[in-house]
């Protein structure tokens, strides 16, 4: 006796139907969870260990879809399987939208958490308030993103994102629809972007030309900074930055340390030097400050997070290289916001660990 999978077209729509009445008609409301695998029900992780005061506590971690749970998944779900099992479409578990080499992000007044993925080609938007995860493909209406890299939020509610392939930074509106872009034929390798809000210039880290190229939010090229070199103001392969306190930091990554300039773009400081203890660098990479002042730097060769107090002395690290939380495996941006979060961009863990600053430490 033969047996066939074939199911005839007037019982797969009555399937169909039955799945969509278990379903509901209504449209699906989505929670966002930032711990997706519900470990803060467990003892809260500090750091750093006992006896020692605790500075920060982990708080989750940012993968994609996992990070949102539908309001009526156990029914939705319950359908949706038996209608996997019955005509066979695709193996439950497939296509999931998830982050795979996250790079670096920002957060927005809303609360919208935005990370670039170059091996997604796109940008990544977790948005608690309304429950969603958006992607944006578009540089252009034409063109999709190649390798999106550095991310800053820019005049009149717009998102400019750095893409080091294509050697341009593209603007994109709340929606993620394309405005525009600028620094074509003038960027060689565009990586990291900070913006100063209060001046309207936008700093973009030009990695193979060894400088920081300098535009207005019009996109008009004001000047330039750095250039290949080891002495006070020149650059080695920068990479990501930020803009806190009228004060730029720029990561000079090849020349393993934090550069700090002043808001006309004269050169004050520098953070860090070329060493094997914990507090020294070797290759950082992503570099923020937060509201108390703290700076934060990533040291990617021995997965650390490096915390320096705002007159760059060392204070702790975070990390280590592995899976577990608090590890990280070639980490790469860090980035802060207003209710004292840190996150970090854990690139080939595929995910965003986030961590919340403890008050009164």
């Amino acid at each position: 006796m033969m047996t066939s999978n074939v199911i005839r077209p007037h019982i797969f729509l009555l399937l169909l139907a039955a799945v969509f009445c278990l379903g509901g008609c209504a449209d699906v409301k989505y929670t966002m969870h930032m711990d997706p695998e519900f470990r803060n029900a467990a003892p809260l992780k500090t750091w750093p260990q006992a006896p020692d005061a605790p500075r920060y506590r982990y708080v989750g971690q940012l993968l994609g879809e996992d990070n949102f749970v539908s309001d009526e998944a156990n029914t939705r779900n319950a359908g949706m399987k038996v209608l996997y099992w019955l005509v066979g479409l695709f193996e439950e578990g497939n296509n999931k939208v998830t982050l795979q080499r996250p790079q670096t992000g920002t957060v927005d007044e809303q609360g919208r958490v935005y990370v670039t993925d170059v091996s997604n080609h796109a940008v990544f938007v977790f948005d608690q308030a309304v429950g969603k995860l958006l992607v944006w493909e578009q540089a252009t209406e034409k063109r999709r993103f190649v390798t999106p890299i550095g991310i800053v939020l820019g005049a009149n509610g717009q998102v400019l994102v750095a893409d080091a392939e294509l050697g341009e930074v593209f603007r994109l509106d709340q929606d993620g629809k394309p405005l525009g872009s600028f620094g074509k034929g003038l960027l060689n390798r565009p990586t990291g972007l900070a913006r100063d809000a209060k001046r309207g210039r936008v700093y973009v880290s030009d990695t193979h030309a060894h400088d920081i190229k300098v535009f207005d939010d019009a996109g008009q090229w004001l000047e330039t900074l750095g250039g290949r070199g080891e002495a006070e103001g020149e650059l080695n392969f920068p990479t990501h930055m930020t803009f806190s306190g009228d004060k730029l930091y720029v990561t000079d990554t090849m020349n393993a340390r934090i550069q700090i300039f002043d808001a006309q773009g004269k050169p004050q400081a520098s953070l860090g030097k070329r060493g094997l203890y914990y507090g020294e660098l070797n290759r950082p990479k992503g570099v923020t400050v937060d509201a108390n002042g703290n700076i934060y730097v990533v040291e990617s060769l021995y997965d650390n997070l490096l915390v320096f107090d705002s007159q760059g002395r060392f204070l702790m690290p975070i990390g280590g290289t592995g899976q577990e939380v608090g590890q990280f495996y070639l980490p790469s941006g860090v980035w802060s916001d207003s209710k004292g979060r840190v996150y970090v961009a854990d690139m080939f863990n595929g995910r965003v660990v986030i961590f919340q600053y403890i008050e009164g430490t």
